[in-house]
Parts: C-alpha cells; structure tokens; sequence
C-alpha cells in the first residue's frame, strides 16, 4: 500500500516525496482514510511511529479543499502538544508538508516571547500548534479565537493528562465549535484516557499500532540489581563502555539530572542536563550538543525528554525508576526509533522494587537481568528508610552483587549465569 491508495491528493504525495518519505506506516495507513472521510480517531502507538503524518496529512488536505482563508487571529486547525521540543517537531513536519502551498503554520510555546507570537496570529492561521498553557495566555490577551477551529488533535494526551493538563484542555475544549473532527494520539491507555475521549470524541474509528504498555520492538531491555549509592559508578562504567554514542539518562528530579551530569562530565564523561528550570535557550543548546555529539550523554527528566525525537538516540537508562509504570514505556520508547535498534537499561535499587513491579505487570513479562539478583522482601525491609516529599519512601541499597565494572557494547554485562539479555518481541512485552 502507497499513499495514494490511502487517498491522499498527488501535492501531498510530492511533497513526502522531496522529505524521503514513500511508504506509510502502520499508523498512517490505519488512521489516514478515517480521518480523510472525516471521521473522529483514537490512534494508539507507540513514539517514533509517524503520528504526525497520521494526522497532519488529512488535515492539511482538507483545509486545502477549502479556498477560504482564515479570519484574523484565528486558526482552522488546533494541535496542541504537551511539550515545547514536541510543538517545534511537529510543526517543521508540517512545515515539510505544506511546502509550496499558500498555508501558514504558527508555534506557540512557553519560555520565548509572547509578542512575537501575538503578531503572528494577528492575520490568522491555517494551522497552530501550540502548549496548552501558553495558548490560554494568548487566548486571555484575545490574541487567540477558536470560535472558526474545526479541527482538534490532541497528540501525546496521555502526557498532557500526566503534565496536568486536564484543566487546559477543558478550557480550550470549551472555546472551539462543537461541529468538529477531534483526532487523539497516545502512546498508552490509562483509564484516565477513556474518560477523555468519551468527552472529546464522537464516534472515533480507534486505531492501534501497539497496546498500553508494549515496548518498542527491537529495543534491548536489561536490568542491574544494585544498591542506590553504587549507581553513579555503574552508570560510568557502562557509559565508557560505548563512549561516544548517543545515550539518554532518565532522572527523577531536576536537582538530581544537574547532579548526575556534573557527575558523568567530572568523570570523563562529556554530559548536559535539560530540565524543566532551564529556559528555552538552555534547552536548545543543550540538545543542538546532545544531537551532534558533542555531549553525547543526556541526564534528563521525564517532563523535559517528551517530545523529544532524536533518532540516533543508541541507549537509554534509567537511572532512577518512575513512580508511574506507563512512563517506563514513554523512557525506553526514546530509542528504536525509525526503524533502528537500541538498548534500554535499568538500574534498581532495593527500595525500587514495588515500582519495578508495577512496570513489570504494565509490560507484561519481566525484564532480563544483567547483574545482581532481585532483592528479597527482607533486603528491602533490612534498608534504612526515610520519608521524603510526596509521602515516597526511599533508602539505600544493599551490597553490590554481581555488578560489573565495565561492559561489552551490545552484550551481557555481567552477573548471574544464563543472564544474558534477550531481545523483547510484542508476546515478551
């Protein structure tokens, strides 16, 4: 199947063409013809699937069917994202798209100037991609009317829900026409997310690529069963151990990813951090580093890696576990990304263990051990605990068991005989 069988018009076909772009996706064959017959969509899949095509085709292509331009301040088509990284993605994407047409596209994102933003909405646009929070700001100066907005994606809605973003979303819901096409891509589905699209869809043709909580096919899983405070140490290790490839680290806090980076860069190990504090600016000089290698080591946390899509992105770790299983899919969904390969590791502490059993049952099956053994009931019980903010435990570790002090690019890292990693399938995921 080509793009044409799925109906798209020949412009949109030439314009894949000059971006490289000649065979679908299963996302995008799936979601392309409901979504041209005008069809609400639930699409569910994983990162790096092509959701933006899914969706920014059929729209562009309707909006091209109408001669009609749009009315000052306004825009004919919403998407809205939870991240800035995600915003300027999708809309140099749909920059691609529209290549040679008369269609305008804006980007509205926290952290830069609203001014410049105000002018560009002044004569109104065909298509906006915006942050919730940021678009409510200029839909409160009245520099932003959804009243003329006939089409809606939500892309990332499980993220937003996660960001707290539900409260934006009724607010901006609630000022676009209720005669609409609504189409809503998420990676997973938490129950929160039936209940949004049941507020926000009519009907939808549900579309899906991957179920809730599958990994991404061909990425390596492996975990280390290790004590907190041995961490950094084997972080080093296995990061010297591919020196120079690209490599995402996943931290919980924003104090901990600037620690651990100044960390990795004090051992030798050439590393930016990017978080929710940084600005803007920070943030693209520290992924322009990050992209061309020049700090091949990313320490990131969960609200700063969404949206990030760099395909040379070779491994990822997490350092520390998520507090929300789903996220462990989001973490490792950063590799493997285009069709390539990649490595997700995890280094668990004792105190982990109940986080790492909730990923375990979201993924459905448990992930390969490459040193250590699974702490005990008793080994978590024997660590000294103590209460920090949000009502979380966490405590030291216990003895390093079996964790190696440097690694094999690609291969077993060490500990328990018969350990070796095993490359998960969607059955083992």
């Amino acid at each position: 199947m080509d793009f044409d069988m799925l109906g798209l018009k020949p412009r949109l076909i030439t314009a894949l063409q000059d971006m490289g772009i000649t065979d679908p996706t299963p996302i995008q064959k799936q979601a392309i013809p409901p979504a041209l017959d005008g069809r609400d969509v639930m699409g569910l899949a994983q990162t790096g699937t092509g959701k933006t095509a899914a969706y920014g085709l059929p729209l562009i292509q309707h909006i091209l069917s109408d001669e009609t331009r749009p009315a000052p301040r306004t825009a004919r088509a919403l998407i809205l994202a939870p991240t800035r990284e995600l915003v300027n993605q999708i809309g140099e994407n749909l920059d691609g798209f529209i290549k040679g047409s008369h269609l305008k596209v804006a980007k509205v994102v926290g952290g830069v100037g609203i001014t410049p933003q105000i002018k560009r909405m002044e004569r109104g646009v065909d298509l906006l991609v915006a942050t919730p929070g940021r678009l409510i700001d200029l839909m409160d100066r009245g520099a932003a009317n959804l009243s003329q907005t006939t089409f809606l994606v939500l892309d990332e809605a499980d993220q937003m829900l996660d960001m707290g973003f539900i409260h934006a979303l009724k607010q901006i819901a609630a000022k676009l026409p209720a005669q609409r096409q609504t189409l809503l891509f998420s990676a997973t589905m938490p129950k929160d997310m039936e209940s949004l699209a049941a507020t926000y869809l009519d009907r939808p043709v549900r579309v899906q690529v991957a179920t809730s909580g599958q990994t991404a096919d061909r990425i390596e899983q492996s975990i280390h069963f290790i004590a907190k405070a041995e961490k950094p140490g084997l972080l080093i290790d296995l990061l010297r151990a591919h020196s120079g490839e690209a490599a995402l680290v996943f931290a919980r806090t924003k104090h901990g990813s600037d620690r651990l980076a100044k960390q990795l860069t004090a051992a030798g190990v050439a590393a930016v951090a990017v978080h929710g504090n940084r600005s803007q600016g920070q943030r693209t000089r520290a992924l322009d580093e990050f992209s061309t290698g020049k700090a091949p080591v990313m320490v990131a946390t969960d609200v700063a890696a969404r949206g990030l899509d760099i395909p040379v992105v070779k491994h990822v770790y997490n350092f520390e576990l998520p507090n929300v299983p789903e996220t462990y899919v989001h973490r490792i969904g950063r590799t493997a990304r285009a069709g390539r390969e990649g490595a997700a590791v995890t280094l668990c502490a004792p105190d982990e263990m109940g986080e790492l059993k909730d990923i375990e049952k979201v993924i459905k099956g448990e992930i390969p051990v490459a040193s250590g053994r699974r702490w005990t009931p008793q080994q978590e019980e024997a660590k000294p605990k103590q209460t920090r903010g949000g009502g979380q435990r966490r405590g030291g570790g216990g003895p390093r068991q079996g964790a190696p002090k440097a690694a094999r690019p690609g291969g077993n890292a060490g500990g328990r005989p018969g350990g070796n990693r095993r490359r998960t399938s969607r059955q083992g995921a």
